[in-house]
């Protein structure tokens, strides 16, 4: 970890993969800055799978969170590069999405549509292409789509490296403004900026109408290779996904739970994913679980995340739902250009922390039902 400045120019409260990416990206600007977390590193980027993929989470009516998704995508290899391709295991083999049955058919079918209008490269695949990609699908699966552009990246990895390269605080924030943070201790700390990164949590820091959706994960550990390409499936109308690791290791995710802050592993939610990850791949059924986890995805109502300068003076970097992994090197350079003045590298106004105003206050926060296929 980087020494700890003692007059930091910007504070970032929040120590996910969005927050450390941020604070890096403000150091290689030669800006002294601080993230505030405590226990930075442990929250959503720890369960997250690492699908770096605008392609399979596009979804009808949300174009511009596709457009910022791609932008993130081409952000993504100068990215890992810095951080040492090999050791985040930056992969760009492309992701499949299979269809368990008919009615799962349809649904990738309606999906694929909206990859041809918004003019995405992606291969519609029947049933033996599938298996032929990826021999470990069952053989009954109904067709799938491959996509070249989703890649995969191991954030564990990605936010070890970060915390490596910024300087950490183990604290908690209770109060922000835009150049002031009290943490729990009751220090006060001063500085030119606060930039707000942190997840589910900031609806209870800020009033945002950010909230948390429980994702529980499995690991696997099997031998390399055994499964070839991430792969997304549907499965009676469920999302379940398995993204390899070069090391064996296999992701298996996630819940979508509306269930607050709660980050227990319940027994119904490893029996639906196994339940479902067994059904469109059983050879995984002889492989080692190695590991359940639980973790919180930041969610606004419009599923757009929150990235720009609010009327209080607090830059914003949160709620990125799905995408925090994918986004976080397209948001990191974003909130920097905002800080030190600059044009950012892409077009902000779809999701500034403003959008959520009602006759001059934030919106009540009330929880919705977030639109897609649950991820």
């Amino acid at each position: 970890m980087a020494d700890v400045p003692a007059r930091p120019d910007v504070v970032i409260v929040g120590g996910g993969i969005i927050g450390l990416s941020t604070a890096w990206q403000l150091r290689q600007e030669g800006v002294e800055v601080l993230v505030l977390d405590p226990a930075p590193g442990t929250g959503a980027s720890h369960a997250a799978a690492g699908m770096l993929a605008p392609i399979h989470e596009a979804y009808w009516g949300e174009s511009h969170i596709l457009r910022l998704n791609l932008a993130a995508s081409k952000a993504w290899p100068a990215f890992a590069d810095e951080l040492g391709v090999d050791f985040v295991d930056y992969r760009r083999n492309g992701m499949l999405m299979a269809a368990y049955d008919a009615d799962d058919k349809a649904l990738l079918d309606n999906l694929g549509d909206l990859h041809e209008q918004e003019g995405l490269p992606v291969e519609r695949l029947r049933r033996r292409e599938c298996r032929s990609r990826e021999p470990l699908l069952a053989p009954g699966v109904r067709g799938g789509v491959y996509s070249p552009l989703d890649h995969q990246v191991n954030p564990r990895r990605v936010v070890a490296e970060l915390l490596n390269r910024v300087p950490t605080l183990a604290v908690s924030a209770t109060e922000v403004t835009g150049n002031q943070v009290v943490a729990e201790d009751g220090l006060v700390m001063a500085c030119q900026q606060v930039v707000v990164a942190a997840g589910a949590w900031t609806g209870r820091l800020l009033g945002v109408p950010i909230r948390p959706i429980k994702g529980q994960i499995l690991r696997l550990s099997g031998p390399e290779g055994l499964l070839r390409l991430p792969v997304r499936g549907v499965v009676r109308g469920s999302s379940v996904y398995a993204v390899p690791r070069s090391d064996g290791e296999i992701v298996v995710g996630a819940t979508q739970e509306e269930q607050g802050f709660d980050t227990r592993v319940t027994a119904g939610g490893v029996y639906e994913l196994l339940r479902d990850v067994l059904a469109l791949l059983p050879g995984l059924s002889e492989i080692d679980l190695v590991e359940t986890w639980a973790g919180l995805r930041p969610g606004a109502p419009d599923n757009a995340p929150i990235i720009g300068a609010g009327d209080d003076g607090i830059v914003y970097a949160t709620g990125h739902y799905r995408n925090g992994i994918l986004t976080a090197p397209i948001t990191a350079a974003a909130v920097s250009a905002l800080v030190l003045g600059r044009k950012p590298p892409v077009d902000l106004a779809p999701f500034s922390p403003n959008r959520f105003h009602t006759d001059g206050g934030p919106s009540s926060g009330a929880e919705q039902p977030l639109s897609g296929v649950p991820g």
